[in-house]
């Protein structure tokens, strides 16, 4: 026997081009990849090669990838509920930052990141994107946790957690790359500039540069409110996206996050750099931004993924709920049922949201060669009954608390719901 893998007796969900759904599916898995996926019965399968304690029964759930979240600050779960119901500057400037400045440590980041990654496990999330301050904190708690993970390190031009001198900035987030890059193959250092409101065209320049000669994404938030144009110097009438552009700062290593106040041509100019979006729904309906024009997006051919944004800002880092808020906030706005169908939010969630952070090519779809970042949900629970199709049942009646199973490089993290 080998410590080869089988999950089956299910309904296999690859999100491979095509989408197709697969009945009496199963995924055989050698060291950490997928060695093989599709019809059971059609696998180069020698059951007798599987220990019986490696062969994991779906039950006839759905057999998945772990779901992908683009944008988080996962340290961000010990404000949970700290100021809600205020306008975005207030709530960043009169909460945020001066609990920041008082709360944030070393410990209490890794406490509260590892609080976060199991919240992102038991919610069927096995990869997310994160961007904070003492990130060194944050990703060796990720490596701890087994989740796969994009770790930025913040950049601003004040004072900031762990980073009191802000001419240090950029050469504290070069340290923190050179410094975790061989931490875990599941951990992808980043640089994370805040935004073009709180870091000077220097230093978005130079963060960018670092990120380049890194060869790592360069993440901002970038046009997430109305009033964002009044707050950036030397903006000179131009939009928020073309001034990023004329800085340089656009290519397919870039994650614009949020992304609200856009229109057509800041569209084009998206596209043709082949820059990526990161899509967060609920927070920017909480904080009132707006609403992002994604289905535009999609439509000029721009890859957009999915993201919770963190705790304080939305409440819980939940993409199942994140996908049926999408779907739902473009149908009404745009005044057609026929936008964000379940399919395109599920491929936001996963194999777009892998595309859009840089991972496509390790995950965010099952196929042979990919590390087997896996999830079965559960659909015999009445709200998941019937099952007419299962990327609508996905998207419209499934919860986090679904996910019975959660697989992470092949090993499991979470079985019958709970952590292991």
């Amino acid at each position: 026997m080998t410590d080869d893998i089988l999950i089956h007796n299910g309904l296999l969900l690859t999100m491979e081009d095509g989408l197709p759904v697969i009945e009496n599916g199963a995924v055989l898995i050698r060291d950490s990849q997928i060695l093989d996926c599709g019809p059971e019965n059609q696998l180069a399968l020698d059951l007798g090669r599987v220990h019986p304690g490696n062969r994991m029964d779906a039950q006839g759930g759905i057999i998945m990838p772990g779901l992908i979240n683009c944008h988080t600050h996962i340290p961000m779960s010990m404000f949970r509920g700290l100021a809600d119901d205020l306008p975005l500057d207030v709530w960043l400037n009169g909460h945020v930052f001066p609990a920041e400045a008082t709360r944030l440590n070393p410990d209490s980041v890794h406490q509260w990141s590892l609080h976060s990654c199991q919240e992102l496990l038991l919610a069927g999330t096995t990869t997310c994107c994160d961007g904070y301050f003492f990130e060194a904190q944050v990703a060796m708690a990720m490596a701890d946790s087994g989740i796969r993970a994009v770790a930025g390190q913040g950049v601003i031009d004040f004072p900031a957690p762990g980073v009191p001198d802000p001419t240090r900035n950029i050469q504290a987030a070069t340290a923190f790359v050179e410094e975790i890059r061989n931490l875990s193959a599941r951990i992808t250092p980043s640089i994370f500039c805040h935004s073009p409101y709180t870091c000077s065209a220097a230093t978005l320049v130079a963060a960018k540069q670092a990120a380049e000669d890194a060869g790592i994404l360069f993440q901002i938030h970038a046009a997430e409110t109305q009033n964002e144009i009044h707050l950036i110097k030397g903006l000179n009438n131009r939009s928020v996206i073309a001034y990023l552009s004329d800085l340089g700062l656009l290519n397919e290593r870039t994650l614009l996050v949020h992304s609200v106040w856009i229109d057509d041509q800041d569209i084009e100019i998206i596209h043709k750099h082949a820059a990526c979006v990161a899509h967060c729904p609920e927070s920017n309906m909480k904080l009132a931004s707006g609403i992002a024009p994604v289905p535009r997006m999609i439509d000029a051919g721009i890859t957009v993924g999915l993201g919770t944004d963190g705790c304080a800002s939305n409440n819980d880092q939940d993409l199942f709920s994140e996908m049926d808020m999408a779907a739902k906030l473009h149908k009404v706005i745009c005044m057609d049922p026929c936008v964000m169908d379940a399919r395109t939010c599920l491929k936001m969630a996963t194999i777009e949201g892998a595309r859009a952070i840089g991972l496509g090519l390790q995950t965010g779809s099952i196929e042979r060669g990919k590390q087997a970042d896996i999830i079965v949900v559960d659909v015999k629970k009445p709200h998941m009954v019937p099952m007419y199709d299962p990327y609508s049942s996905l998207v419209y009646s499934a919860k986090s608390s679904d996910v019975s199973l959660v697989m992470v490089d092949g090993i499991v993290r979470v079985r019958e719901g709970k952590l292991l």
